[in-house]
């Protein structure tokens, strides 16, 4: 059983989970990348980067809170949370070849390219997704819909919702910054 497993079965456990992790098995979330080119653009990226930002988010949760922290946040809207953002990456890369020039040649290579078959957005989607197999809280839907901050295209829009999202609900902020440091501290690019 892999380390996303684990942690996983031993944590999320409300009713649905079970057909939610049926079904990431039966996609390619355990052999996607997490980007095209950027973190961890490697098979089985995407799983890594969601267990990295679970343990990122649990360490923040734990700085800011303290080791009474599940008194505010309980150890499955963590994991939830840190674990399912970016299920909306599901099925949504593909590998295409590409000439690349090594030396004097030309060689086909592979890399990654998206394939977007449900432009729901990307904070959402995954929302979207989740909520098909199991319930999530009103503050877990905001975590994970507003994972992105400022990246999120909406923003870049001009729209406050992620800036109202963070003050209302921490968890939002927290999981924010939490994907932030996995992705530029502790994950490789490219």
């Amino acid at each position: 059983m892999n380390q996303f497993e684990q942690i996983y079965k031993q944590f999320i456990t409300r009713p649905g989970s079970d057909a939610l992790l049926d079904y990431l098995k039966k996609s390619d979330f355990f052999t996607a990348p997490a980007s095209t080119r950027f973190h961890l653009a490697c098979e089985g990226g995407l799983a890594q980067h969601s267990v990295n930002v679970y343990k990122r988010l649990l360490r923040i949760v734990k700085s800011e809170l303290g080791e009474d922290y599940s008194k505010v946040y309980s150890d499955e809207t963590i994991a939830v949370v840190g674990l399912l953002h970016d299920v909306c990456k599901v099925n949504y890369y593909s590998v295409e070849m590409r000439n690349v020039k090594e030396g004097n040649e030309w060689v086909k290579k592979p890399r990654y390219v998206t394939n977007e078959k449900f432009p729901f957005g990307h904070g959402e989607k995954s929302v979207f997704i989740i909520n098909q197999y199991m319930r999530i809280t009103p503050e877990e839907a905001m975590a994970i819909n507003w994972h992105m901050g400022a990246f999120d295209s909406r923003v870049l829009g001009g729209s406050y919702a992620v800036s109202d999202a963070f003050y209302k609900y921490k968890l939002s902020l927290l999981m924010h910054i939490a994907d932030l440091t996995a992705t530029y501290i502790d994950e490789e690019r490219g």
